[in-house]
């Protein structure tokens, strides 16, 4: 008789945490997760990423008690872990706590929100802190000290909570300038802005008319045991994350995973007027291609979607062969048409403009950490650039929908209001504005308000005047 396979024990929480530190080490240096995650064995992958993403939740305030805890500032990979470690202390511990010492018992998981799966004994998470510097040969000469700090802690827990209360960066988890910069540009909503950023945002998908309706498809998730509600048009908020591997008809097109906000796009775009094939529409800046999909699925015109990298025009194709969708795709400096245009003008354009990403950061909580104040201005005139070369390409009559992910009014409104004093040819059609993260629009008469709110996104529409 053959024997059962031992059962697979969870990653041990010292290995996770080790992985974790170094994820956040390569954050503080200027790297990005998207690029520092897979660097990441796969086994330990979804675990550091949770752990990583609650750390860098919390980074302000574990930054600014390490500091309370140390005479001189650690070696930046101790400072990494003791970081890792405090973030996690700063939960509650669990409810019914582990006898594991080794932190198996409670394997690490964004999927059901902020802190699932992250709740482990303080004594364990001390425990693992030690065993994962003994691990790693940049910290295991540390090893001791990471302890004296971690148990320090516990001990003036209260203490030194209090010592860090009125610093605005531990509190808010970002950075000073940031802070001040979401104040100023929205003095009622900012604290609401930043808590959001603090929490994962929720899972959405965008339903393929082309494919099937939302009700069916809410049905087809419903069948596989996940619970969503529509929002917007053609958007469905799951109630959990999911991998996209349990999403029925997920590989034959049947949904893509897209935020409520960035669904918007489409809609705003389209609006008001009928489209045939031989219109012509252009998304200026398109990878991944979640919007170029919605546009495709939307109406049927003649559609150019570039993006300056070759490699993220790759995903571009991908997503639109799942999808059974087509377009031209083109490698190519939207800023520098006399390389791609071939002088023929377009019924529409949408430029999702490169931005700061500030209001994205419930989805990449890296962004805050590593944009610098000094991104704001020299991305504010990469997008008047592109701005001022594509408006020349649209047909008298068109439209242009300008949009960034990000709730910094200098990328938005300001932006829009200074390209209107330019170009007196250009009119902006009452649109959405900035939405913020979690809550509806600024606007009064944009009151939408999907579940889980939405990430941070500014629209406006451009009407070219006709000749």
């Amino acid at each position: 008789m053959t024997a059962s396979p031992a059962p697979r024990l969870a990653p041990s929480l010292a290995l996770q945490l080790r992985h974790t530190a170094n994820c956040v080490r390569a954050v503080e240096q200027g790297r990005s997760l998207t690029d520092v995650m897979p660097e990441v064995p796969g086994d330990l992958r979804p675990g550091v990423q949770a752990l990583t993403f609650h750390v860098l939740r919390e980074l302000g305030a574990a930054r600014a008690l390490v500091a309370s805890l140390v005479q001189r500032k650690p070696d930046p990979a101790v400072s990494a872990l003791l970081c890792s470690a405090i973030a996690l202390l700063l939960l509650p511990p669990p409810a019914e706590p582990s006898n594991e010492e080794d932190g198996t018992s409670a394997p690490a998981s964004e999927a059901k929100g902020r802190s699932a799966g992250l709740h482990y004994a303080p004594h364990t998470v001390v425990n693992q802190a030690v065993d994962a510097a003994r691990q790693d040969r940049s910290t295991q000469r540390q090893a001791a000290f990471v302890n004296a700090c971690l148990r320090r802690f516990l001990r003036e827990r209260e203490h030194l909570m209090n010592s860090v209360a009125d610093d605005p960066v531990a509190r808010w988890n970002h950075p000073a300038w940031w802070i001040e910069r979401v104040k100023r540009d929205h003095p009622q909503h900012w604290r609401d802005v930043l808590s959001a950023n603090n929490t994962p945002g929720p899972m959405a998908l965008r339903v393929n008319p082309r494919h099937t309706d939302r009700a069916a498809y809410q049905q087809a998730l419903l069948a596989q045991g996940i619970q969503s509600e529509p929002a917007g048009a053609d958007g469905l908020v799951l109630a959990e994350p999911q991998p996209v591997e349990r999403l029925p008809g997920f590989a034959q097109g049947h949904c893509s995973v897209q935020d409520t906000a960035a669904q918007l796009a489409a809609g705003l775009l389209l609006e008001g007027r009928e489209w045939a094939a031989g219109d012509r529409v252009l998304d200026a800046c398109a990878a991944p291609g979640g919007k170029t999909a919605h546009l495709l699925e939307r109406a049927e015109v003649d559609l150019l979607a570039l993006d300056v990298d070759p490699r993220r025009c790759e995903r571009i194709h991908h997503n639109l062969q799942r999808l059974g969708l087509q377009a031209e795709v083109r490698a190519a400096d939207a800023a520098r048409p006399g390389d791609w245009w071939d002088g023929r003008p377009f019924d529409a354009i949408l430029l999702d403009a490169p931005c700061t990403a500030s209001g994205i950061v419930r989805r990449h909580p890296d962004v805050r950490w590593l944009r610098r104040a000094s991104d704001v201005d020299q991305l504010v005139a990469i997008q008047r650039q592109l701005l001022e070369a594509l408006w020349p390409l649209l047909k008298p009559g068109g439209r242009l929908l300008y949009c960034t992910c990000s709730v910094f009014r200098a990328e938005g409104a300001q932006q829009v209001r200074a390209f209107l004093e330019r170009h007196t040819d250009a009119r902006e059609i009452p649109s959405v504005g900035h939405l913020l993260p979690g809550l509806a629009g600024v606007h009064d008469e944009f009151n939408d308000n999907p579940p889980g709110g939405y990430d941070g996104f500014f629209y406006a529409r451009l009407d070219k005047a006709s000749a």
